[in-house]
């Protein structure tokens, strides 16, 4: 049965509500199918032009070239098929083949140079704004390093912006990524602070300026506005929807010039994936090139032997993993270089591995590490002294203030001080109320002090703290023999820092240690329904442990450590389940599916993700269900099972 115009666009329209990602790409192509056999043609424009985002945007930008070309046919042969949404989708998307383009070294630079021409032409026939094909003329010649790129940026920045142009978030952070790299750095860092006060947001922005902002700041000498900006971008990447690869490559070279060794080689192991993903060739070679001058960095300093946990680069430190950037480097930039006829991609490979360290050094932590307690030998009787707490000379949050003896004061300035958004200075008042109750032989009060410093330790990013807090925390709820179920958000906390810094075994032996704890207790006399929510509290806390040991245990590797994971992430699901805790069930499950993919185990796979997806529909999470239908489509493809596929991309839009 043919469908109206209305039905099909909305059909369409519930694609494009869809994460990217293989799921929602193929649910667009099979919009295109079903437009070209059945019609109707005015939705084609719609339809072609959703394939175009979803390539773009899903991983997959050289098919997008094709698709965006039958785009422009259609708009040639039946512009009266296009209304002002769909044109506007079409004009929009010539920026995104400019720079595609522009990023695969096979194309050569004359077709470049005519899509270019192509899209000026258009423009100037549509009546458009040149300020989005000033900006591409600018970025094509940044790009191949040509003589007139200074020119190019003039003229770019001299056109009035109008409907086309990039967004208001992109525009600055682009002018100021130029004004830096041509060494105007006073200039870039201004309009960066500026743009930043109007609190700018889009898909990359303001991951993207704030990572240029936070090592222009240590390159000027400001290491504590480095640090804050620091954490600001990595919180901001969190959140950003594409690959961000140079975002991510700068934050590795921020902290290997800043003196954070350990911190760096966990960043590369947390975003390997781009090393040898990424969208494209050129993404690939700025991901090397930011990683390679972070590697000559270590290397040179003498951290080359440091191990690096790696699973699809043959390299197991600092070392051989810089060597291998440099070969991947070299290779990739020779290749654009032969394109472009110019020797820039070399010579920026070449600078990158004369990268030096900065002149001062990056303070990341947040808390002091080795509290007392850390490694589960605090009592009462412990010396607060011992604590390894900031003295009254050191810098960061112990340094914000004169701090009040009074315990209960020192809670009520943290929280004060955590609302207020400075979690900084919160997380030295917790510690110093920490510090305060111990000394009044307080260790329940003291504990839990000691988490919530830890807590805004990790949401600042210094896991190391975080992790260093949380086991003090735990010692002392331990010493102070506090009830299970009050412990467990405690350790679960704690799993996500120890994840980062190699803690996982403590945090497991915890976690399995309060399990039988939580087993042996019971309700006694206590009322029905007391006793009732008693058990559902006990096994929640339960389920909420097994979520947490399945996710340390797949950070470990092995498939021995991989099947246990999915083992116990099953567990966390199905006692989730029926507790009537759906997302968190759904989340479980979805671990699972993953855990089972990568063991091979296809049928376990399908039959946990298809449980993540029902949970996600049933809590009406549309984004967690959108990516599990993503994942669930690729497995399906892998083991060949197309026509679940098919059936599984047809029940997303209908």
């Amino acid at each position: 049965m043919t469908r109206s115009l209305e039905e099909a666009n909305r059909e369409i329209g519930r694609v494009r509500q869809m994460p990217y990602g293989l799921a929602r790409t193929q649910a667009a192509e099979r919009q295109v199918r079903l437009v070209d056999a059945e019609g109707p043609d005015a939705a084609r424009a719609y339809a072609l032009s959703t394939l175009v985002e979803a390539y773009q945007w899903g991983g997959e930008v050289d098919r997008s070239f094709v698709a965006f070309a039958r785009l422009l046919r259609w708009f040639d042969e039946h512009p009266e098929h296009f209304d002002a949404h769909d044109r506007h989708g079409l004009f929009w998307s010539f920026k995104w083949m400019i720079s595609g383009l522009a990023d695969f070294p096979t194309v050569p630079a004359e077709q470049i140079d005519r899509t270019l021409a192509d899209m000026e032409r258009r423009y100037a026939l549509a009546g458009n704004g040149m300020d989005a094909v000033a900006y591409e003329r600018f970025a094509w010649a940044r790009q191949r390093g040509a003589d007139d790129a200074e020119q190019a940026y003039q003229a770019w920045i001299a056109t009035p912006r109008d409907d086309y142009s990039q967004c208001e978030a992109c525009d600055p952070g682009d002018r100021a990524a130029w004004l830096l790299a041509t060494g105007r750095a006073e200039e870039g860092i201004r309009l960066i602070e500026r743009t930043l006060e109007q609190d700018p947001s889009c898909a990359s922005e303001p991951a993207d300026m704030l990572s240029y902002l936070a090592e222009a700041y240590l390159d000027a000498g400001r290491p504590r506005d480095a640090a804050r900006t620091h954490r600001r971008a990595v919180a901001a990447l969190a959140e950003a929807e594409s690959d961000m690869v140079g975002a991510r490559g700068r934050r590795v070279r921020l902290l290997a010039r800043g003196g954070q060794p350990e911190r760096a080689v966990r960043a590369i192991e947390a975003d390997q994936q781009y090393l040898t993903g990424g969208d494209t060739p050129y993404s690939r070679l700025a991901f090397a090139r930011l990683v390679g001058g972070a590697t000559h960095v270590l290397r040179a300093g003498g951290h080359g032997e440091l191990p690096v946990r790696l699973t699809s680069v043959p390299a197991t430190t600092v070392a051989e993993l810089d060597d291998w950037l440099r070969a991947q480097a070299d290779a990739l930039a020779a290749q654009f270089d032969a394109r472009n006829g110019t020797a820039a991609e070399s010579e920026s490979v070449a600078r990158a591995w004369a990268t030096g360290p900065a002149a001062a050094r990056l303070d990341l932590d947040v808390l002091p590490r080795g509290l007392v307690g850390a490694a589960g030998g605090a009592g009462p009787d412990a010396d607060p002294a011992d604590s390894g707490a900031p003295g009254p000379d050191a810098t960061g949050a112990a340094a914000r203030r004169a701090a009040p003896a009074d315990p209960a004061a020192l809670v009520a300035e943290a929280e004060r001080l955590s609302a207020a958004g400075d979690q900084e200075a919160a997380a030295g008042a917790y510690l110093d109320a920490a510090l305060a109750f111990e000394a009044a032989g307080l260790l329940t009060e003291s504990g839990f002090a000691y988490a919530e410093a830890a807590h805004c330790a990790q949401v600042l990013g210094d896991d190391d703290g975080a992790a260093s807090g949380y086991a003090a925390a735990v010692a002392r709820l331990r010493a102070a023999d506090v009830a299970a179920p009050a412990v467990v958000p405690v350790v679960v906390a704690w799993a996500g820092a120890a994840a980062a810094t190699g803690q996982a075994e403590a945090v497991l032996a915890e976690a399995d240690g309060l399990l039988l704890r939580l087993a042996g207790e019971d309700a006694g006399e206590r009322a029905p329904d007391l006793a009732a929510r008693e058990h559902a509290a006990q096994r929640r806390a339960a389920a909420d442990l097994d979520d947490a040991a399945a996710r340390l245990l797949a950070t470990l590797g092995g498939e021995e450590r991989h099947a246990a994971a999915a083992a116990r992430a099953q567990t966390a699901a199905e006692t989730y389940a029926g507790l009537g805790a759906v997302a968190d069930a759904a989340h479980a499950f979805w671990l699972a599916g993953r855990l089972h993919d990568g063991l091979g185990h296809v049928e376990d796979a399908i039959w946990h993700l298809e449980s993540a997806m029902e949970g996600f529909a049933a809590a009406r999470r549309r984004g967690p269900h959108g990516e599990v239908a993503n994942a669930l489509v690729d497995v399906l493809r892998r083991s060949g099972q197309d026509s679940r596929a098919d059936d599984l991309a047809r029940s997303l839009t209908s």
